[in-house]
């Protein structure tokens, strides 16, 4: 699969977060302002898995014969479970 500009800059501004949160628990910024930058981060995980999940299984359907021998319904119960395995 083709990882898009797009998908590597969601994961480049998430480093940025995370080395953000690094630098509040160094500075021992308050409670609250690091769990919501946390929780931040984890949604924007979310959704990036959810674009790469997504990408991946629109990628099996337009182009079948990639697909190692996957009926439509297997590609859409893999990706399903890409995306609960990931909670």
């Amino acid at each position: 699969m083709m990882y898009n500009d797009q998908m590597k800059n969601r994961l480049k501004r998430i480093e940025g977060q995370i080395r953000g949160i690094l630098r509040m628990m160094e500075e021992e910024d308050d409670c609250k302002s690091v769990i919501t930058q946390l929780s931040a981060s984890r949604t924007a995980l979310d959704r990036t898995i959810g674009l790469v999940v997504g990408s991946n299984l629109i990628e099996c359907i337009q182009n079948p014969e990639n697909a190692e021998d996957k009926t439509q319904e297997e590609l859409m119960n893999e990706a399903i479970n890409l995306l609960v395995k990931s909670r």
